[in-house]
């Protein structure tokens, strides 16, 4: 069953990475997609992935509440996917007052202008596995508390508390997302382990560890990331059992440490490069991993994709991006 054929959806955060691949997903089932696009980039996953011209565009910040409220209302949504986010934890630490009003106002601002629409029947909030903080019982559930002590976290578990407050107090039809680390083609944000890890070994050097290579944190593909969201979106729609004012975990279900996950890029490329271990990292948890089983149960939602082969995929990707620009 297609249940976003013709369906009107609101996606901010498009111009990332994964809303790139969830709108080009969205498109590919018919559905009638408006994006919230701030700042025009050349390199966007939406441009990358051929999207641009099959969508429609409100151009403004998700701190605007006249904005959103104004989109909602004149495209008649009835389904939205706030993925719109201050994402990358260097800038959030440099810059926390604008990570605050971002992913929080921001989220907040979504959800009050759904309040005031009959129209709306689903919203997913994407937060995060940052969200947790630190927690000694590994994997994380989401029963357990929301300790964010940096920038990027604490903001997540504020967006994802706001989210839940929402749907208590006023029953709006929201769930939340919380995955592990998404990589796969077109994630341009080279700060990132895999990109960085990737470009590193198109330019024929060795790659570079931050950490001492022994945390350990989940990853997930890229397709298995948008599956994720339009199982959660499908749950909401078809009334399931436990889904509407829930949160849930995505991960792949095979944690993995930094050495780990280089030396398997590594082994893909056929390089012989041996990563250069820094340990310059301070203030990040050693182990952060999720457990999936509520997803598996509720959703029926599993990862589908092999971490070998979703590497493999992705450093072809780069390999192919790279080699069009020397």
């Amino acid at each position: 069953m297609n249940r976003w054929k013709r369906r009107r959806v609101f996606v901010t955060g498009c111009n990332g990475f994964v809303g790139g691949w969830l709108v080009k997903n969205l498109i590919e089932h018919d559905a009638k997609v408006v994006g919230l696009i701030r700042d025009i980039v050349p390199n966007s996953s939406l441009s990358l992935l051929g999207c641009l011209d099959k969508m429609n565009i409100v151009y403004g910040d998700v701190e605007d509440y006249e904005l959103i409220e104004r989109a909602l209302n004149e495209y008649d949504i009835d389904c939205i996917f706030h993925l719109a986010a201050q994402s990358q934890v260097g800038a959030a630490n440099r810059s926390p007052l604008s990570t605050f009003k971002t992913n929080i106002l921001g989220t907040l601002n979504i959800l009050e202008a759904a309040r005031s629409l009959t129209s709306i029947k689903a919203i997913v909030v994407a937060s995060s596995d940052k969200a947790y903080g630190s927690h000694k019982r590994l994997p994380y559930r989401e029963d357990y508390a929301l300790k964010g002590a940096h920038p990027y976290d604490a903001s997540k578990a504020c967006a994802d508390i706001i989210s839940q407050a929402y749907h208590n107090m006023y029953k709006l039809p929201v769930a939340i997302a919380r995955c592990g680390n998404i990589f796969g083609p077109t994630d341009l944000n080279l700060n990132r382990i895999v990109p960085d890890t990737i470009r590193a070994l198109c330019m024929d050097r060795r790659p570079l560890i931050r950490s001492d290579g022994k945390y350990i944190r989940d990853y997930l593909y890229i397709s298995d990331a948008v599956s994720a969201y339009l199982c959660l979106a499908n749950g909401i729609l078809g009334k399931t059992n436990g889904v509407v004012g829930e949160a849930f975990n995505f991960g792949s279900g095979k944690p993995l440490s930094v050495i780990e996950l280089v030396n398997l890029i590594i082994k893909i490329s056929g390089k012989l490069h041996k990563p250069k271990i820094l340990n310059t990292a301070t203030g990040e948890i050693r182990k952060q991993y999720i457990s999936g089983r509520k997803a598996k149960n509720i959703l029926g939602w599993m990862p589908q994709v092999r971490i070998e082969s979703a590497l493999e995929d992705t450093y072809r990707w780069y390999e192919d991006f790279f080699m069009e620009r020397v």
